[in-house]
């Protein structure tokens, strides 16, 4: 039976919070708009590795800096489409399921632009060790979880 209803993002999910950007002197661009940040500092987010947290994203980067800080606007909670990447422990490999927590998969380096939504892996610490929590609430048009396939994931409120 053919699947024909799935959540989807539905444009911007919550007001953009304007933050520093990384640590100063290093510049992001336009190109790191929809990548994955966690606090740093002080009103500053920096681009999260692999087994990250998501504690963020970015939505837009100014193209000028301020006391050599890039300015970018960042969103905490909503729904978005991923990438999914396999498990926490081997990026990669296995596959994640609707009600799997995830945390960040394998990033984009900074600059550079992704050419598939932002990579998730299934959390080895589930529901217990993670403080900022996202969901797999669909498996998109796929619905198998698979590496490489687009699913949807919300911030749990």
């Amino acid at each position: 039976m053919a699947r024909q209803h799935y959540i989807r993002p539905q444009g911007v999910q919550d007001t953009a919070i304007t933050v520093r950007l990384g640590a100063q002197g290093v510049n992001y661009s336009e190109n790191d708009a929809g990548k994955f940040v966690k606090l740093a500092a002080e009103s500053q987010y920096d681009l999260c590795a692999v087994g990250n947290e998501i504690e963020a994203v970015i939505t837009s980067v100014e193209p000028a800096t301020q006391n050599g800080f890039s300015i970018g606007g960042v969103i905490c909670e909503g729904i978005l489409d991923v990438t999914f990447d396999g498990l926490q422990a081997t990026p990669g490999t296995g596959t994640i399921a609707v009600g799997d927590y995830v945390v960040t998969g394998t990033p984009v380096a900074r600059n550079t632009a992704q050419t598939v939504y932002p990579k998730v892996c299934k959390a080895t610490a589930a529901a217990t060790g993670i403080v900022y929590k996202w969901r797999v609430v669909s498996l998109g048009t796929a619905g198998t979880g698979a590496v490489g396939t687009s699913g949807v994931i919300m911030e749990v409120c």
